[in-house]
């Protein structure tokens, strides 16, 4: 019998992964592809469509023939993407208005200005129907963006001549040759124009940023058929498109999450804590946000998600702007040699604070500094700040849904510092699960797929293995270092 395979695309911010999995579920090989990051003098953030369209090609053909595998044993493909990132499209021709404005960039700000001061108590509904703050981050103001900006937009959407979407319909919509026009419950849901509890575009606030309800995606489950793709004629046969997933559901899904209660963290520049909370959706009153988790088999899951600005980030300040390290690898052996329980503590606000705090005025600090405050210290601090930031929005989270995480499963580069990883299980008090895999967003579309084909079965989850920290400072101890960063982040906070 010939081997069965199925192909990740994880499509992200800075790139495109192409990832090969056999049909056990274990990854084999990985490709990937840079894009441009469009930067101009406002500091708007964009992307080229069409490059990440072309990348995505290239980097799956590279796959396959680096590979030597036979094209006719791929299976079905999977995507994830980089949320939030807005494109907008011609129908007919497939050609985008403008370049995709990308997540990071906050060029939308006045359309959300706008919105809130013509509106009373608009906030707050967005926030009842949607499950998030108004914001620009969001793709509705930044879709508004271009319908208002971009010369013929507005013409063109009033004449349903327009797509609208993330990165995902944008990828199945090309793959398909226009012929597929669907997105997923996950990155649905992180739009702003998705009712979360009816499961359906919101007309309502779809007209609020300018846009038909009925110009939008299909919306599918994340596991169902987006259509088939041959790449450009690379395929003797179209492959199917099986699973679709935004990168940190993806990765929520990679790192087997599939029980309320079940929590993930992606150590990054920044970071993305999500819980799953189950069929039923919990709107939080801890400053985290509520989204859908995926669709599969005909039924949702939620999650609540809190996103930190620094975490890994911190570790690059150190060493490039403060340049009291020389690489990220030197943080766990300075740690272990500093002074452990001084006062010191670091409150990375280098742009405010987020989760759960969303403080945007709120400046950086490093507090409790004595004359036995060496480099060790800092760096120490620089590194614990990671874990009291996560553990912030974790007990947030736990008095939401009402829960105590049992154990946290996270995966990205600082999950390579024992020190870091111990420190964390200690100031959470859980376990900690560090994979042996890295491509966490790209093995849950994967895994969507083969399981959306009946390739895999739940056994596939059981594949990572996993190393476990387990929490063992004292609960005094516990308790009096996280109260001093709870009065450091005090000392920083405006509001």
């Amino acid at each position: 019998m010939s081997e069965k395979y199925i192909i990740g695309i994880d499509q992200s911010t800075q790139g495109t992964k192409a990832l090969l999995f056999d049909e056990n579920g274990a990854l084999l090989r990985r490709d990937d592809l840079p894009h441009r990051q469009i930067v101009n003098e406002k500091g708007w953030v964009s992307h080229d469509p069409e490059e990440i369209y072309r990348n995505t090609v290239q980097v799956v053909r590279k796959l396959v023939e680096d590979s030597g595998i036979p094209k006719e044993s791929l299976q079905a493909v999977g995507i994830s993407n980089q949320r939030e990132t807005s494109l907008v499209w011609e129908k007919e021709s497939g050609k985008p208005v403008t370049d995709a404005v990308v997540w990071q960039c906050a060029r939308a700000a006045e359309v959300c200005e706008r919105i809130e001061n013509e509106n009373a108590g608009i906030t707050e509904m967005i926030r009842e129907k949607t499950g998030l703050q108004l914001s620009p981050y969001f793709p509705a103001a930044k879709l508004a963006w271009i319908l208002e900006n971009i010369p013929g937009a507005k013409e063109k959407a009033g004449e349903h001549k327009l797509c609208f979407g993330t990165v995902d319909t944008w990828l199945v919509y090309k793959l398909t040759g226009g012929k597929v026009y669907k997105t997923d419950y996950s990155n649905a849901s992180r739009t702003q124009l998705f009712n979360i509890f009816e499961l359906k575009w919101d007309e309502e606030i779809c007209r609020l940023f300018g846009i038909d309800a009925g110009d939008l995606a299909e919306v599918c489950d994340s596991d169902s058929c987006f259509g088939e793709t041959d790449f450009d004629g690379f395929f003797d046969r179209p492959i199917p498109i099986h699973g679709v997933l935004g990168d940190s559901h993806g990765a929520l899904f990679g790192q087997g999450c599939l029980e309320p209660g079940m929590i993930k963290c992606t150590y990054g520049t920044g970071s993305s804590i999500m819980m799953n909370i189950g069929e039923q959706p919990v709107l939080s009153s801890h400053g985290v946000v509520t989204s859908l988790a995926w669709g599969m088999n005909g039924k949702v899951n939620y999650v609540l998600e809190g996103n930190i600005n620094y975490t890994g980030a911190v570790i690059t300040w150190l060493k490039d702007d403060m340049e009291l390290i020389q690489s990220p690898g030197e943080t766990e052996g300075l740690c272990r040699k500093a002074e452990q329980d001084d006062s010191l503590y670091f409150v990375p606000a280098f742009t405010g604070l987020g989760a759960p705090y969303w403080d945007s005025e709120a400046k950086g600090a490093l507090t409790g500094i004595t004359r036995t405050t060496r480099k060790a210290e800092m760096v120490r601090a620089g590194v614990e700040c990671i874990a009291y930031q996560i553990t912030d929005v974790i007990r947030a989270m736990s008095q939401d849904a009402g829960t105590r995480v049992q154990e946290l499963r996270v995966d990205g580069g600082p999950t390579a510092n024992g020190y870091l990883m111990q420190f964390q299980s200690d100031i959470a008090d859980t376990r900690v699960l560090v994979p042996n895999a890295q491509e966490l967003s790209g093995i849950g579309a994967a895994y969507a797929a083969g399981l959306g084909i009946g390739l895999y079965d739940a056994k596939v989850f059981d594949g990572l293995k996993r190393t476990e920290y387990a929490p063992c400072m004292e609960t005094e101890r516990r308790e009096r270092k996280y109260e001093g960063w709870q009065q450091a982040v005090e000392t920083v906070r405006t509001k």
